[in-house]
């Protein structure tokens, strides 16, 4: 009779960490991107004036697309639902504010790699690329409604 060695069975305690680990990150990095994009959506000229002076062309409009996405995007990241797809355009608004608000954070990627990682947007974008790269979890809508879905047998 042979038994499991050691690091199995620690991988297999360990890999039930998985599921409450994204659970967190993703209520309460949602709830950051909803308290962020709230803020921005209820200062809308203050923003779109901080957009115009990044440079950011159509400030207003870019102020009610940031607001908007970072709204319903962290909303979506809180429920688990369509998260994969929710954590792409919330990638591409962090991406965006390195581009802008932090370039010389984003210039210092090799350079000083403490300054990238210490700039706002940092673990913002971090959190959407763990969701992205492992999904939401089990506790999550998503894997609520997969469940309901009948499976392809063919796939």
């Amino acid at each position: 009779m042979q038994f499991p060695s050691f690091n199995s069975r620690f991988e297999a305690a360990v890999s039930l960490l998985r599921s409450p680990v994204l659970l967190v990150l993703r209520v309460f990095w949602g709830w950051q991107f909803v308290q962020t994009g709230w803020g921005k959506l209820m200062n809308l000229e203050r923003t779109a004036g901080f957009f115009a002076n990044l440079g950011i062309p159509a400030p207003h409009a870019n102020a009610v697309l940031a607001g908007g996405t970072e709204c319903l995007g962290g909303c979506l990241l809180v429920l688990g639902l369509y998260a994969r797809l929710a954590s792409v355009p919330l990638m591409v608004t962090m991406l965006v504010a390195y581009a802008t608000a932090e370039k010389a954070a984003l210039a210092a990627i090799t350079s000083d790699p403490d300054k990238f990682t210490a700039a706002a947007p940092f673990l913002f974008l971090l959190v959407t690329v763990i969701v992205l790269a492992f999904g939401p979890g089990t506790f999550s809508l998503d894997r609520l409604l997969n469940r309901k879905q009948p499976v392809n047998k063919e796939a």
